[in-house]
């Protein structure tokens, strides 16, 4: 290798070492491929190009924006196609971040380029056009045309003008009439290809009420239009910053008068900050002895500037939330950036309203709601030091926080920090990584902790903070199970409310208090059959049965998102006895409406909060008091803190607990317990009614109690006997293809490979995945538990080297690193 060869990272933390006039770059493109991908750089970019920028390069008929992961003079063994552009004067990927991206790519057997992409949301960055261009042969015959004499036939006029570059359509049809047919008749001579074409979006072009204008002072021997002079004048006399639209309602033309100033510099224009709703924003109050007790042992150890994981395990309703205020405030106070995860969308306006409160525009938000544009201007506000605080979900893992100095991990144990595509990383255990790799302090926070976290107390890789009771004294709700069992023998009907919860509902709309009902699954009905043939209406591309959905009137996977409409007849025999099974939250609030017809009733699930802003209208709103009841599905189970709440139902407390996964039990321990805690969280006390059929599981009889020590123990022998982390790693190893008989014969030669595992390691499988065909493509799985992390990670690199060998496609081979889901 060349003596001047750049690496994106060195060991044990290293700086770049950056060099000048380098031909070539190794890329990290983010295909399902595995290996850096070799471009020569043109003259213009060769002192320019630094390991973690941003490049736009060819990548077959494609163009990909991939990440430089090191730039070098060694010519590589074959012909290489040149970079078309840098994005970036700086790395947007620093040292620490582009080591951590490594780390993930290994660890969890996934390709850098796809984790690299993860960690970047700056998509919006980035414009996305598709062009026609010319082919090769389209080439030939326009030099012709152009020796040749003019013409002026439109086929010739359009070839003439793609010589110099591709073109939208739009654009040809304005230099061209009829370009659509001249294109789509010269793509059919192999004279035209269609092309995507990339290209750094102009910030400036944002939408006015996304802009705020600042205006220094009036610019010395400048020529300004009337439009440029009306609103310098405007702002003269209204110093400070503005928001563009309503700049435009001021200034006649001021939106594009700013924008022309702004690209000559003679008026700065950034993005408007994400407002918080104040609405969520808690006043400070004092720390119970317990609170203050966690704060003091975090801040001792960010005054050591030393790594170190706590888990904080509070009761719900303890005060955790104040705990990590306090904690960000003393990291802020030193100097140091903070970083807090939440576990899905649904908690994020909550939390950023009350961090805004604390800390201003400090914080910045980052999560899916937002737009890829929203999205890059929170992580460059991170990036350039503008926000010292970021708040979002799991992929908020990877942001920019400069000087990191802080990790929290709210509702460590939730499942949506394992992300189910590929990178299928935890983002609970990056933070700890990367807590690690900083220096950094790492807090997990939780009611009900994972078996994993808590574990790891026992075994000193974390410290114990504990919050035993609820902040003001105040009691934890009274839970009561409802056998459902002894409901049907003694009323003889299969109704989805019993009468206890009936009662206890009426009694809380008479007080004009307010009622949460958990039904942890989406839909009316969850399955839909014929009752002459039992014949089940299944997903055309899925294995599983299709979820009726009223209020849409049709069939809906919730795998893949197909869809149909209701048969009037059973595709199989033909009776029109077709029959709807099962209940969803959609149904709860049928019956409810009937149940009570005069009570104010909210839904709150996926289907009717697909993004924040209906979100925070039912959740507001319910907040507010505009509804006595809210339904929904486990959306309402963790970090809603509403004051008037006094009773929690849950109609069915089984859901889950027959799922084929070693984690049943403890998932509905945790959201039966997070539920639970939902209920008299301020001054009115708070009831639990569990309706189950299983009133003798220990999962159940623990949410019940709110045991968590109690359950702890039970589960905690269960996966010792068996084998099951924490006492082991394991991985799922998934091989899927379109055809049966491909998916078979692959899972066939990974059983060959895994035939002498080695010591301490067992092998289960391969079988046909729970759900044997998903998304068109049938599944076989092959479950693998070690004792040694090292020998499973050898063993996984095994199978993924025989996949490249053998060149198997792709997408074939799945490897899920600490699955959660076995599904």
């Amino acid at each position: 290798m060349d003596s001047c060869l750049l690496r994106s990272v060195e060991a044990g933390g290293k700086g770049y070492r950056v060099e000048e006039n380098f031909r070539y770059i190794d890329v990290s493109l983010p295909v399902p491929l595995d290996r850096p991908f070799t471009y020569s750089l043109p003259e213009t970019l060769r002192h320019r190009v630094k390991p973690g920028c941003r490049v736009i390069v060819p990548f077959g008929a494609r163009k990909l924006t991939g990440v430089v992961l090191a730039a070098h003079n060694t010519p590589p063994g074959m012909g290489v196609r040149e970079a078309l552009r840098l994005l970036d004067a700086e790395p947007v990927f620093e040292p620490a971040l582009l080591g951590l991206g490594r780390w993930v790519a290994e660890y969890y057997c996934a390709p850098l380029g796809e984790v690299l992409r993860t960690m970047a949301p700056l998509a919006g960055e980035v414009r996305r056009t598709r062009v026609w261009g010319l082919t090769q042969k389209g080439l030939d015959v326009t030099r012709q045309l152009l020796i040749g004499e003019a013409s002026h036939e439109p086929a010739v006029e359009l070839l003439r003008a793609l010589e110099q570059r591709p073109l939208s359509e739009a654009t040809l049809e304005r230099k061209v009439e009829g370009a659509k047919k001249i294109i789509q008749s010269l793509a059919k001579k192999g004279l035209l290809e269609l092309e995507q074409n990339l290209a750094e979006r102009d910030p400036l072009r944002a939408p006015a009420a996304r802009l705020r204008a600042k205006f220094a002072g009036r610019p010395a021997g400048v020529k300004l239009t009337k439009a440029e002079r009306e609103l310098v004048s405007y702002l003269e006399l209204h110093p400070g910053e503005h928001n563009l639209e309503e700049l435009e309602a001021a200034v006649k033309g001021a939106s594009q008068a700013a924008r022309a100033l702004a690209r000559r510099n003679l008026l700065a224009l950034t993005p408007e900050p994400l407002a918080a709703d104040a609405a969520w924003a808690r006043p400070r109050h004092e720390m119970s002895e317990s609170q203050q007790k966690a704060f003091d042992e975090i801040r001792a150890a960010l005054e050591a500037r030393s790594y170190q994981t706590f888990l904080l395990h509070g009761v719900t309703g303890s005060g955790k939330t104040e705990v990590y205020l306090n904690a960000i405030e003393a990291a802020l106070a030193m100097d140091k950036g903070a970083l807090l995860l939440v576990p899905e969308i649904a908690l994020t306006p909550a939390v950023a309203g009350q961090f805004h409160a604390r800390f201003g525009d400090r914080v910045a938000i980052l999560h899916s709601a937002f737009n890829d544009s929203e999205r890059a201007e929170q992580w460059r506000r991170l990036r350039n030091g503008r926000a010292r605080v970021g708040v979002g979900t799991r992929s908020a893992v990877f942001a920019p926080v400069r000087d990191l100095g802080l990790i929290i991990v709210d509702e460590e144990h939730d499942g949506s920090y394992k992300q189910e595509e590929a990178p299928r990383y935890n983002g609970r255990d990056v933070a700890i990584l990367r807590a690690r790799e900083a220096g950094a302090v790492a807090v997990l926070g939780s009611a009900t902790p994972s078996l994993e976290s808590r574990y790891n107390v026992e075994r000193g890789k974390s410290r114990l903070l504990e919050l035993p009771a609820r902040i003001a004294e105040r009691p934890l709700p009274a839970v009561e199970i409802v056998d459902m069992r002894e409901e049907f023998l003694e009323t003889r009907r299969n109704a989805l409310f019993s009468r206890k919860l009936v009662e206890a509902v009426q009694a809380k709309l008479e007080a004009g208090e307010q009622t949460v009902l958990l039904m942890n699954r989406r839909g009316f009905s969850a399955s839909v059959a014929c009752r002459a043939c039992g014949e089940r209406i299944e997903c055309a591309n899925c294995s599983i049965g299709l979820t009726f959905h009223r209020r849409d009137n049709r069939l809906l996977c919730h795998y893949c998102n197909f869809a149909q409409r209701v048969p009037q007849a059973c595709p199989k025999c033909g009776s029109d006895h077709i029959h709807f099974l099962g209940s969803g939250s959609e149904k709860v609030e049928d019956e409810l409406h009937r149940s009570f017809p005069t009570a104010r009733i909210a839904r709150l699930d996926r289907d009717t909060a697909s993004g924040k802003n209906q979100y925070e209208q039912i959740l507001g709103g319910f907040r507010e008091g505009n509804f006595d009841i809210l339904v929904g599905t486990q959306m309402i189970a963790k970090g809603h803190d509403i004051p008037n709440v006094t009773l929690v139902g849950v109609i069915n407390a089984d859901i889950g607990l027959g799922m084929p996964d070693f984690r049943a039990a403890e998932r509905t321990f945790q959201l039966l317990t997070q539920v639970a805690g939902r209920a008299g969280r301020h001054h009115l006390p708070g009831t639990v009614l569990l309706q189950t059929i299983n009133p003798d599981h220990y999962a159940i009889r623990c949410a019940a109690l709110q045991d968590y020590a109690m359950f702890y123990e039970k589960e905690l022998q269960f996966r010792r006997l068996m084998r099951y982390p924490p006492f082991c790693a394991m991985a799922n190893v998934v091989v899927r293809a379109e055809k049966q008989e491909d998916a078979l014969k692959l899972s066939g030669e990974i059983a060959n490979l895994l035939r002498e595992p080695g010591e301490g390691i067992k092998v289960l499988g391969p079988a046909e995945a729970p759900v044997p065909r998903l998304k068109n493509e049938y599944r076989y799985q092959t479950l693998v538990k070690a004792l040694s992390r090292p020998k499973l990670n050898a063993l996984l690199n095994g199978l993924r080297r025989h996949a490249l060998e053998s060149k198997w496609p792709a997408t074939a081979l799945v490897v899920d690193v600490d699955p959660l889901s076995l599904l």
